[in-house]
């Protein structure tokens, strides 16, 4: 069983390069390397992943079923549009479920304003940048269930 799933959507493959302006100059690499620090220090393992195909991230979180004792996701612009993400997440019960956002959608164009993932995540960190992901694990470190024998 894996501790914790980092999913990771459309246009992160493109960190460090897209708009670095606003989302900074760290590349997915490297937020992947800040996960696997911290979840090492804190005694967790995680499966980290990426996707542009919204149904690759559907198909993720359905099989992480019974695999997982929990979530992080950044959906990206999936995170506004998408239903099929929002009805798979809702599988995952005892799941604790932590919404990551680099930059604060909500300070944002207004139509980033509306998160479906939101509706079930047990907690949101946005503006963080990078570090948003830590304070995931973090946080999720303290809330989710223990293992099973």
């Amino acid at each position: 069983m894996t501790d914790v799933l980092i999913l990771n959507g459309p246009n992160l493959n493109m960190l460090g390069v897209r708009e670095p302006a606003l989302y900074g100059p760290a590349t997915l690499a490297d937020v992947e390397a800040l996960c696997r620090n911290k979840a090492g220090a804190l005694g967790l393992t995680i499966d980290f992943r990426q996707s542009n195909h919204e149904g690759e991230l559907v198909t993720w979180i359905q099989e992480a079923r019974g695999k997982i004792r929990g979530l992080i996701i950044n959906a990206a612009a999936y995170t506004h549009t998408s239903v099929a993400i929002l009805d798979a997440l809702k599988l995952l019960e005892n799941v604790p479920i932590i919404e990551v956002h680099l930059t604060d959608p909500k300070t944002r164009e207004e139509f980033r304003h509306l998160s479906y993932i939101e509706m079930v995540a047990d907690h949101t960190i946005a503006g963080d940048g990078p570090n948003g992901y830590v304070l995931a694990l973090e946080h999720l470190s303290e809330v989710m269930p223990a293992p099973s024998a």
